[in-house]
């Protein structure tokens, strides 16, 4: 179902489709245990790594819209994002790995949340081996830590018509926008 092959990292995983089955439920899940409910929003900020793949499926079968922001983004267009997104849970990583350098993630989410006015109640980060972050304690939540006690969920049923995520325009003219795409599209 899944290849991940990172030639920056060395890194190769693979998951079958039960694979990605068990840990799409076993996320939502966690989600659900955070208060995560149909209808919600969840801000996925993360690099390009299996456990992103999950979190975007892991909301689709809790009937939660995602919105994913590119890693790339500094604090301030991050804050706008979830302003406008008003998560309850955002899913991040420690860094994001690229071929000349380690982009921290976790210091841009801290001064998003500070920033922002409608801070998510909950941030679940990916621990990654060559940069580990520190957690805020009453707020975060490592991800391995959060799926080694977590329940499997079943899926929660949709209408075709019922949002599935919000991908924001780039902002170059305005302000980002945030287009809603449907279950059934």
């Amino acid at each position: 179902a899944l290849i991940y092959d990172s030639p920056v990292t060395g890194t190769q995983r693979t998951y079958t489709y039960r694979d990605l089955l068990d840990e799409t439920a076993r996320f939502a899940g966690v989600l659900r245990g955070l208060g995560v409910a149909k209808g919600d929003r969840v801000v996925v900020y993360m690099p390009m790594i299996p456990e992103a793949v999950i979190a975007m499926l892991a909301c689709a079968r809790l009937g939660a819209v995602h919105s994913v922001v590119f890693g790339g983004f500094a604090a301030h267009e991050l804050a706008v994002r979830i302003d406008d997104a008003r998560p309850t849970v955002v899913v991040s990583a420690s860094c994001g790995i690229e071929p000349s350098r380690t982009v921290e993630y976790k210091p841009m989410l801290d001064h998003a949340i500070d920033a922002s006015e409608h801070p998510p109640r909950n941030c679940i980060i990916v621990q990654r081996d060559r940069q580990r972050c520190e957690l805020t304690p009453g707020r975060d939540l490592d991800w391995n830590e959060a799926m080694a006690s977590a329940e499997p969920v079943d899926p929660v049923p949709v209408a075709a018509t019922d949002p599935l995520y919000i991908l924001y325009t780039s902002g170059t003219t305005a302000k980002p926008k945030g287009i809603v795409r449907d279950n059934g599209g």
